[in-house]
């Protein structure tokens, strides 16, 4: 008799916004207009009111298990980061907490005949506000935005094959968003036993704004429309936007948004300014 197919955990559903006076974060999944399922998850973890951690997975469409794949990543990956050692430090806890959903889907698909395909997409951020920098790990297409100024920037890469043929100069960004197998995967998690996996790692202002995403969203809207959605607004509105947006668009997918905003002034920009400062002062220079 083959083993069952356990339900998507809670992970999946819709994240109430946390509220904090150093930050502002909200994340929202919705199964699009054309999906009847829903293969996207998303979850949150505040630890000691210091790190924030927020996770968005994407699980691959068309296999079995997809919605459990990503469901597991999201919430392994907060469960490992919740249970390792803060002496360990954000960035490795991050990275050790998604090669474990790693582990954990790969050994699933592995004993459960139904699920052999599963595997999912996979980015995860931790801030932390003590420091205030950004550390994410990443692997599979969901995009990781930073919006400073207005500007906005793409911090991830896309692991597919059409991504990396833009990379490589053989296709055009505009002829990428449009090809028919821009969602053919170059990596995702649960594929192999061990992963490769994307860190990144990057100092964060007042004001700054995270933009996290399944290709659901980002497919239909362009960057620069992404960052006017989320000016000027609260993290939940911002999410709404987006879902909104691109369900108005018609998008085919699954689509899933996290928005989060440092409110707080960066202890790393005080840092930089109390050199200056002191710099100027050993010059005989005013502020």
């Amino acid at each position: 008799m083959a083993a069952s197919i356990d339900p998507p955990v809670e992970a999946s559903r819709p994240c109430a916004p946390e509220h904090n006076p150093a930050f502002d974060l909200a994340l929202h999944t919705e199964a699009g207009t054309k999906r009847e399922g829903n293969e996207d998850s998303c979850g949150q973890l505040v630890e000691n009111g210091s790190t924030v951690v927020f996770v968005v997975a994407d699980g691959v469409g068309g296999y079995e298990g997809g919605e459990i794949a990503s469901a597991m990543a999201v919430e392994t990956t907060l469960e490992a980061f919740r249970a390792s050692s803060p002496d360990l430090g954000a960035p490795k806890r991050l990275h050790r907490a998604l090669q474990q959903a790693n582990i954990e889907i790969h050994n699933r698909a592995l004993t459960v005949p139904e699920l052999r395909r599963m595997a999912t997409t996979a980015t995860a951020v931790a801030v932390s506000l003590n420091e205030g920098m950004l550390y994410g790990v990443h692997c599979g297409d969901c995009r990781l935005y930073l919006v400073r100024d207005r500007k906005i920037e793409q911090l991830t890469r896309d692991h597919t094959v059409i991504g990396e043929r833009v990379r490589m100069g053989l296709i055009s960004a505009e002829r990428a968003r449009n090809h028919p197998d821009r969602s053919a995967l170059s990596r995702a998690i649960g594929q192999d036993l061990i992963p490769s996996i994307d860190r990144l790692t990057t100092p964060l202002q007042q004001h700054d704004r995270l933009i996290l995403c399944s290709d659901g969203l980002w497919s239909v809207l362009p960057d620069v429309e992404i960052e006017g959605l989320t000016r000027e607004c609260d993290a939940a509105t911002a999410c709404r936007r987006l879902i909104d947006t691109a369900n108005a668009r018609g998008t085919p997918d699954n689509l899933t948004a996290a928005v989060f905003t440092l409110l707080i002034e960066s202890p790393n920009v005080a840092v930089r300014r109390g050199w200056r400062e002191r710099i100027a002062g050993m010059f005989g220079r005013g502020n």
